[in-house]
C-alpha cells in the first residue's frame, strides 16, 4: 500500500489576532497529500477540511491508535482499494480556552469562521494543487460543517456532517442542572473556569467537562463581552429559571431553526453533496437533532444523503469510510469530474 505524506503548516492569523480569550493566532495547519500528489497535474484535487469535535483538535486525528486507523492510515487504504479517489485533508486546529469550537465567528471566542474561509481555505489552495473544496466534521465538527457550507456555497462544493448538534432543546438542556450545580460549588462560572484550567488533570470530574461545554455553547452561541467570560448564560445562576431572551439567541443558531430560512435550503442546493449521518444510540440525543435536519432539508427540497447507524456518539470514525467516499464520488477524480 503507497502512503501518503503529513505536512506541517505554521499559519499566522490576522482574524484570530487579539483574540479575547488570548488563544494562539499562529496556529498548525496539518496537511495530508496522497501518494503521487502532484503539484503541477492539471486537474487539481479535492481538499477535504477536517473539523474535529468539542474536545478535540485536528491533530488528533492523526494519533497512534492500536485498534483503528487514523486519517492518513485511513486515506491510505481508501485509495488503494479504489473506494476513494486521491484527496488532500486539511486538519484545523480550532482548540480554544472554552475546550473547543463551533466554528463560527463570536466576540467570546474569536473569528473562527474568518479564519477558515477567509484565510486558511485561500491559503491551503495557493499552497496546494487544489479543484475543489469540502468540509466535514464529527460532533461540534459535524455542526460547523453544516453550518459553513450552509452560509458558503461559493467556497465549499460538498459537507459531510457526522453526528452534528442540532435540536439545542434536547442536545443541550438535559446537560444545564449539572452545570448550574458545577458553577453553584464554584462560588460562580468565573472562578469554577479558572480552578478547572490549574487542575493537572482535567477529566477528574465528568461534570466539569460538562460545565466546560455548557461555557463553550454559551460563548458562541449568545457571547457578550459585558458580561463575566464574555457570556450570557441561558439560565439563573440562583435559581435555574431559563433566560428566555438567552435562551432565544441558542436557537438562532440551532441548524433545525436555521433551515427555516429557504435562503439556506437554496444555498445548499449549489452543493453536490449534503451527507449526514447519526447513531441511533448516540448519548446526547442527536440522533433526534439530525432526523429533525434531514426532514427540513427534505421539505426544502435539498438532495442530500441521510444515514442511521447503530452506534453512540463516540467511536464513529470508520463512519468516514462512507463520508470521504462519498464526497469523492461526489466531486469526482482529481479532474473533478463525476
Amino acid at each position: 500500500m503507497q502512503k501518503g505524506k503529513i505536512q506541517s503548516h505554521k499559519f499566522e492569523s490576522t482574524a484570530l489576532k487579539d483574540n479575547p480569550l488570548g488563544d494562539p493566532f499562529i496556529r498548525d495547519v496539518l496537511v495530508y497529500t496522497p501518494a503521487g500528489y502532484s503539484s503541477t497535474e492539471q486537474a487539481g484535487y479535492t481538499a477535504v477540511f477536517y473539523l474535529a469535535g468539542y474536545g478535540g483538535t485536528g491533530i488528533m486525528m492523526l494519533n497512534a491508535d492500536p485498534f483503528s486507523e487514523n486519517m492518513a492510515q485511513r486515506m491510505d487504504r481508501l485509495v488503494s482499494e479504489s473506494k476513494c479517489s486521491p484527496m488532500i485533508i486539511v486538519l484545523v486546529d480550532g482548540f480554544t480556552r472554552f475546550g473547543g469550537n463551533q466554528y463560527i465567528n463570536s466576540e467570546a471566542t474569536g473569528m473562527y469562521e474568518d479564519y477558515i474561509v477567509k484565510e486558511l481555505i485561500p491559503f491551503i489552495r495557493r499552497e496546494y494543487n487544489v479543484a475543489n473544496c469540502a468540509i466535514m466534521g464529527h460532533s461540534s465538527g459535524g455542526y460547523g460543517s453544516l453550518v459553513l457550507g450552509m452560509r458558503h456555497p461559493d467556497v465549499f462544493q460538498a459537507l459531510a456532517d457526522h453526528s452534528g448538534d442540532s435540536a439545542f432543546e434536547y442536545c443541550y438542556l438535559p446537560d444545564f442542572p449539572k452545570a448550574l450545580e458545577v458553577f453553584r460549588k464554584a462560588g460562580g462560572p468565573a472562578k469554577w473556569f479558572e480552578s478547572f484550567w490549574s487542575k493537572p488533570d482535567k477529566y477528574q470530574n465528568r461534570d466539569d467537562l460538562v460545565a466546560l461545554n455548557i461555557l463553550g455553547m454559551a460563548a458562541h452561541y449568545s457571547p457578550n463581552p459585558k458580561s463575566p467570560l464574555s457570556v450570557d448564560l441561558p439560565f439563573d445562576l440562583d435559581t435555574g429559571e431559563m433566560r428566555q431572551d438567552v435562551w432565544n439567541r441558542w436557537l438562532a443558531s440551532d441548524p433545525v431553526r436555521m433551515l427555516e430560512d429557504q435562503k439556506y435550503c437554496e444555498n445548499l442546493k449549489r452543493l453536490k453533496l449534503v451527507y449526514i449521518d447519526c447513531g441511533t444510540r448516540d448519548e446526547y440525543n442527536m440522533q433526534w437533532g439530525c432526523r429533525m435536519v434531514h426532514a427540513k432539508l427534505a421539505r426544502g427540497g435539498v438532495p442530500h444523503y441521510y444515514e442511521e447507524h447503530s452506534g453512540g456518539h463516540r467511536k464513529i470514525d470508520h463512519r468516514y469510510d462512507v463520508s470521504l467516499a462519498k464526497i469523492s464520488g461526489a466531486l469526482g477524480g482529481q479532474d473533478g469530474s463525476t
